[in-house]
């Protein structure tokens, strides 16, 4: 394991305890990449120094630090300009990264599917483009010309190309995935299903609580940040009967890269795409108000902030029966994914959020058509079954575009 700086930089009107909660998710995020914070240091300035971030003279006392602790790596909160990384790494002589940097390495090495692994890499080819090293440029021409010695192509520049073809190569790729989506999207949306998608903060608890919702521990889930990336869809049954489709998606993050929210468009399409989203809050975090926060400005980002939300409060076996009574006062929903706790009434209110609009029909289906019979059970909700001569008289509730596909079947 490496040994770690932690650096965080306090600018005029940082607001109390934020620069010391972000310092700790990325101690957090440093030990689920591998690495082990030996030390945190703050620095407070006026402004963020053009060439060092920090100052040269903070760069040279954080070199002596690293010298005495035997310190492979120093990690910035902040994105790092690529000339102030490089003076960095000039000056300290140990790997210097920024929180972006961190973000990816930790995509990279939790992605699984094909999807995943596209998405992490065109977000990684996107950062380290503009940090190429110039070294390049002072390594010998290469040939240029038929039967001559020319300038040719310096070595930066081949990376450059090289980097950029890459890209476009993945973007297509993405953009395969992405119509493969919206097949399967709107495939969901003809079989008459709410979808509902499961958003939240980077370990709020969401995949556990989608298999304790669908049934099933087929989700993988841990006390990890970032621990599932992929996007996993399963049948959820509500107390009224009906089934609705869940969609566990990634966690976002304070100061997510910009390349990964572009990158993982495709995957984040599924919450902006449901009929209500479901924001899973971790309410036992110090910072569960600013976690929130974060995910409300990401989903603006994605133009999802008009969707119908549930905010539900989980982990909620963490707190004090006289927490959860205060909480509860407050028409808070609150959960424990962990427990199984109070989700009768989490279904209940998801049931009421994906609730169409119900018109009252009556309809006679033959005896001899029971797959017929089926399908109605399943569009509609069934108030009263009467067996009449003719067939089985149905009393039923339905929304429109689910008695349009009725009269088609009993056509």
């Amino acid at each position: 394991m490496e040994k770690a700086i932690l650096v965080g930089i306090r600018l005029p009107g940082s607001k109390g305890r934020g620069i010391d909660r972000s310092l700790e998710e990325l101690a957090q995020l440093a030990a689920t990449a591998g690495a082990s914070c030996e030390e945190i240091i703050i620095q407070s300035r006026s402004r963020i120094d053009s060439a060092y971030a920090i100052g040269r003279g903070k760069a040279e006392e954080l070199h002596e630090v690293c010298v005495a602790k035997d310190i492979q790596m120093v990690i910035f909160d902040d994105d790092l300009k690529p000339v102030q990384q490089q003076n960095l790494e000039e000056l300290i002589g140990v790997k210097i990264i920024d929180r972006s940097r961190l973000i990816l390495d930790i995509f990279a090495s939790r992605a699984r599917t094909k999807e995943g692994i596209l998405q992490v890499e065109h977000a990684q080819l996107a950062y380290y483009l503009p940090r190429l090293s110039k070294q390049g440029a002072m390594l010998d021409s290469q040939a240029g010309g038929i039967g001559t010695r020319g300038p040719g192509e310096r070595k930066l520049e081949v990376d450059s190309r090289h980097f950029r073809d890459r890209m476009v190569m993945l973007n297509r790729q993405i953009e395969i995935i992405r119509k493969q989506r919206s097949v399967l999207r709107a495939k969901r949306l003809e079989s008459g299903m709410p979808t509902v998608a499961i958003i939240g903060y980077t370990n709020a608890g969401k995949s556990t609580l989608l298999n304790h919702l669908c049934g099933h521990d087929e989700v993988y889930a841990d006390d990890k940040l970032f621990a599932t990336l992929d996007p996993t869809t399963r049948k959820v049954l509500l107390p009224d009967g009906r089934t609705i489709l869940c969609t566990d998606t990634v966690g976002f993050i304070n100061k997510l890269p910009h390349a990964l929210v572009a990158a993982f468009r495709a995957t984040l399409e599924e919450a902006t795409a449901a009929h209500c989203l479901l924001h899973v809050i971790d309410i036992s975090h110090p910072d569960s108000e600013g976690q929130a926060a974060t995910v409300h400005t990401v989903l603006k980002e994605l133009s999802a902030e008009h969707i119908p939300m549930i905010e539900v409060y989980n982990k909620s076996d963490l707190m004090t029966p006289q927490q959860r009574r205060s909480l509860a006062q407050e028409g808070k929903i609150l959960i424990s994914a962990r427990t199984g706790d109070n989700l009768a009434e989490l279904l209940a209110k998801i049931g009421a959020a994906v609730a169409p609009k119900l018109i009252a029909h009556r309809v006679i289906v033959p005896y001899t058509h029971n797959k017929q019979l089926a399908a109605v059970r399943q569009l509609a909700i069934i108030k009263k079954e009467t067996y009449q001569q003719r067939g089985i008289a149905l009393e039923l509730e339905s929304s429109r575009e689910q008695w349009d596909k009725i009269k088609d079947l009993l056509s």
